[in-house]
């Protein structure tokens, strides 16, 4: 079983979640983050479906690292 990172994005103007694997361009939505994740299952079937699993495995790229980083984007931008 490969397992996928899934990112999750909270609405914070309307509500629900955004489930999405970074590598596929397939999307979820849903009241809640086990609503997004069901939608997104729905959709990765529909572009397995289209695509094929070789096509889908192709573009994964687990990332070799994660790190969280404390920044202010204002701090670099410089008038």
């Amino acid at each position: 079983m490969k397992r996928l990172m899934v990112e999750l994005i909270p609405d914070p103007d309307f509500g629900g979640f955004t489930a999405r694997v970074p590598d596929i361009p397939a999307y979820g939505e849903g009241e809640t983050e086990e609503d997004a994740i069901a939608d997104l299952k729905v959709a990765l079937s529909a572009y397995l479906e289209e695509f094929g699993l070789d096509e889908a495995t192709a573009r994964l790229n687990l990332p070799v690292s994660l790190r969280s980083l404390d920044l202010e984007l204002e701090d670099l931008v410089r008038a």
